[in-house]
């Protein structure tokens, strides 16, 4: 799917065609206003691919929403902040279903999944994940697993459909790339809970990584789990170059970014990363992005 485009006659779009036009638009303006970095590396995608990533993104982003405060400072209570989120879910099912939503993300979102093959196999794992974040302020291993799951990996997921789709891969490569995707997604979302433990701990209340507290957060406790990344960055790396010329450079770029977050984060002591948010400088984050677009791996 890419963008519709006004008749050669230079009519303009009307009908179900404008209505697409438009919910498409509404989510680029998402990732826009909502992602630096993120929205950084889709401007390396091809021109399709790029729609579809910014609709997933948009969706995700609508969700994360509901639960990280702006309901709740529109004065719903936890009960409607969950209700909200199960009508965002049910929503999403009937778009996909239907190809029509009234709430322009969602049909945007619809767009991409029915053209690429995103099911409720992937939706319901990350609904889950966000519905998660209403109630839980502490994670097992067990429940960290399920929601960086839900969370992150099957947006990696959903993601991959776009870029594999219209392309021929053996079994064996989308094994290995659905595992990469996977690890990409995961160290995502460990690097953003590294550097928003102040944030997710004092102002949402919520402790993430299991055994994990912030007023003992100590230098062993930022070791392990910058390496625990690592390995997360490494598996995802490996597979970098099985992927679609379309797709590549981007995801190199996305890659690239967090890695080097995550070598900040690593050179950050504990006591000052439980109080600030360490960040990637736009220099930097311009430089890495000459190397992605001129195909360069990650070092």
């Amino acid at each position: 799917m890419t963008p519709p485009k006004a008749p050669r006659s230079g009519q303009p779009l009307t009908g179900r065609r404008l209505y697409d036009e438009v919910a498409v638009q509404t989510a680029a303006v998402v990732i826009k206003h909502y992602s630096t970095s993120f929205g950084l590396a889709t401007r390396l995608l091809g021109e399709s691919v790029r729609v579809h990533v910014q609709n997933i993104y948009a969706l995700v982003r609508l969700a994360d929403e509901i639960v990280d405060g702006v309901a709740s400072d529109a004065g719903l209570d936890g009960a409607a902040v969950l209700a909200e989120l199960d009508a965002l879910e049910a929503e999403t099912d009937r778009a996909v279903e239907r190809g029509y939503s009234t709430n322009l993300v969602v049909h945007a979102f619809a767009l991409t999944a029915r053209r690429v093959g995103i099911t409720r196999e992937l939706t319901e794992p990350f609904f889950a994940s966000m519905r998660a974040d209403c109630s839980e302020t502490e994670h097992t291993p067990e429940s960290f697993d399920a929601y960086v799951y839900g969370s992150a990996e099957v947006v990696g997921l959903m993601c991959l459909k776009t870029f594999l789709h219209g392309h021929r891969v053996s079994p064996e490569q989308e094994r290995r790339l659905v595992d990469g995707a996977q690890h990409l997604g995961a160290a995502f979302q460990k690097v953003n809970f590294l550097r928003d433990l102040s944030a997710d701990f004092d102002v949402l209340g919520r402790n993430y990584f299991p055994g994990v507290h912030l007023d003992a957060f100590g230098e062993a406790d930022k070791n392990r789990l910058v390496a625990d990344i690592d390995t997360d960055l490494a598996i995802s790396a490996a597979v970098l170059p099985e992927l679609p010329a379309s797709s590549r450079r981007a995801v190199v770029l996305a890659q690239s970014l967090f890695a080097e977050l995550n070598e900040r984060i690593r050179a950050t002591p504990a006591a000052t990363l439980a109080s600030t948010r360490v960040r990637v400088p736009n220099p930097v984050k311009a430089a890495l992005a000459a190397r992605a677009a001129a195909g360069r791996m990650p070092r």
